[in-house]
């Protein structure tokens, strides 16, 4: 339960801080470039998430 509280914490600020990053730049231009690219937020939007998350709760049992 704590860890979807965090989720629901974390994934907003990891979406707020990747709108600085111009993913697509990193793609060849090309209209079905912009799909992969919008793929791959996704997949680093979710990891980072996860690492954060799991950061925070490790973090926490610490002092538990």
């Amino acid at each position: 339960m704590v860890k979807l509280i965090i989720y629901i914490l974390v994934i907003p600020i990891v979406v707020f801080a990747m709108d600085s990053v111009n993913i697509n730049g990193m793609f060849k231009k090309g209209q079905s470039n912009y799909y992969q690219a919008r793929v791959m937020y996704m997949i680093v939007v979710a990891s980072i998430s996860y690492l954060v998350v799991n950061f925070i709760n490790d973090f926490m049992g610490v002092f538990r």
